[in-house]
């Protein structure tokens, strides 16, 4: 396999974060690069052996990208999005998403389990972090999400909770989007969350901004 890194911003130095996106480089498809070649675009060259790699995901990608990249990501910001295939289907347009989402986190759970190492500023720079965006309507299911990822992970995963969820373009005429998520549905998560036992996440404190 050949990693080639690309750009040109010399002001990166060593000890940085580099921060990919994933889903961009395989255009949001569930899909693996060809011919066992994966081009990985960063701003920065020169030496990146000092550099800490993240790559933000859907969390839709194939079991080979992700292993093609095992060694050379260090820390993971997947996505949990749903539980339910024909909710994915209808919002991300992700077909069979709960069975790919679920090996793909199985995957980079094996390849760095449930420690979010820390250097001594605090910064990460080795584990993951999984992201879940409530939803207005339980869409995505929260309870769902967060007891799967205590069972068949760990309990010890880093977890991000979003609120931020907000209406547009055709969802602004959606019966169940056209709005964003209320204190009530966000602390409902919160509880998702506290109920699958699950003890490291940031947690947001909502703010009712209207509909």
């Amino acid at each position: 396999m050949a990693i080639t890194y690309v750009g040109g911003n010399s002001n990166v130095g060593t000890g940085s974060t580099i921060s990919v996106d994933l889903t961009a480089l395989t255009g949001g498809s569930n899909s693996s690069p060809s011919e066992g070649d994966l081009v990985v675009v960063i701003w920065g060259h020169g030496d990146t052996t000092n550099r800490t790699m993240t790559m933000n995901t859907s969390g839709y990608d194939t079991v080979e990208t992700l292993r093609l990249l095992e060694g050379v990501v260090d820390i993971w910001l997947p996505d949990a999005k749903y539980t339910d295939d024909a909710v994915a289907r209808r919002l991300s347009g992700f077909p069979y998403y709960v069975e790919n989402n679920r090996a793909a986190l199985k995957e980079i759970f094996r390849q760095v389990g449930d420690e979010l190492v820390l250097d001594e500023a605090g910064i990460a720079r080795r584990g993951m972090i999984i992201r879940h965006l409530v939803l207005p309507g339980g869409l995505a299911d929260t309870p769902g999400v967060m007891h799967w990822i205590a069972t068949e992970l760990s309990t010890r995963v880093h977890m991000s909770v979003m609120d931020q969820y907000f209406p547009a373009y055709k969802a602004l005429d959606d019966p169940l989007m056209g709005r964003k998520i209320t204190p009530e549905e966000y602390e409902a998560a919160l509880d998702a969350f506290d109920a699958a036992g699950l003890e490291n996440g940031w947690l947001q404190e909502h703010e009712d901004c209207g509909e």
